[in-house]
């Protein structure tokens, strides 16, 4: 079985050679690149199963380029960045990445959360992946939600994972310590604000009203729970 692919994106050398030793000592293969031009091409060859992504790019804009790679590729997306403000970690969340790391940084907590989400994405998935509910098509081998009509919204790999979590369990109370252990990423304010955000832009893309929602209900001090009827095929 071949090692999983970690890519590295930073233009700090001593960042990127502390990641690399510490991820081919645990066990990855790793590739690093210092501009996303060089990065961006890479993937036209192979997809990484982690990319670990630098907010702060001399050459493009990190949050643009961390949404990108969200929606067009099946990597899971960590952000390794300085940038410590709470808009700065809601902003990453929100435009899809999987989990967010501030500098300074124990390479050790960061080989722990690419392997909580390598196990989160190795689960066992469906024999299908193609998901209905409520006049809604799931599309899980393209990222792609589908409406009644026929129009399709795109979602990312990281909010992919909490629809299918929602799908597989419908009408069952989830709590927050159920997703922690089948989607992995940190422990505390950190991951309940990622589970919100994603949460919150699924509403959004299923035409959800924000106030009274009827698919995805959130029973406070316990968790969520999906009210519709789930058909995979």
């Amino acid at each position: 079985m071949n090692q999983p692919l970690v890519t590295i994106l930073d233009d700090e050398p001593e960042i990127r050679r502390i990641l690399t030793d510490t991820l081919e000592e645990a066990g990855f293969r790793t590739q690093s690149f210092s501009r996303a031009r060089e990065f961006e091409a890479s993937l036209k060859r192979v997809v990484p199963d982690v990319c670990l992504v630098d907010l702060s790019l001399p050459d493009t804009d990190g949050l643009a380029l961390v949404h990108r790679l969200a929606l067009e590729q099946g990597a899971a997306v960590i952000i390794i960045s300085g940038r410590a403000q709470v808009q700065d970690r809601v902003t990453g969340l929100e435009l899809g990445a999987d989990d967010y790391i501030t500098k300074p940084f124990d390479p050790a907590e960061v080989v722990a959360r690419i392997r909580a989400r390598l196990r989160s994405s190795r689960a066992p998935a469906p024999q299908s992946e193609i998901a209905e509910f409520n006049g809604w098509t799931a599309y899980f081998d393209r990222y792609v939600l589908e409406d009644g009509s026929g129009s399709e919204t795109p979602f990312s790999h990281a909010e992919a994972e909490v629809l299918r979590l929602f799908l597989d369990s419908p009408k069952r109370l989830i709590s927050r310590s159920q997703m922690q252990e089948a989607l992995g990423g940190g422990a505390g304010d950190s991951f309940d604000r990622a589970m919100d955000v994603r949460i919150s832009r699924l509403r959004t893309k299923l035409g959800e009203d924000p106030k009274n929602p009827r698919l995805i209900k959130t029973i406070y001090g316990a968790g969520y729970i999906f009210l519709g009827d789930v058909a995979w095929r």
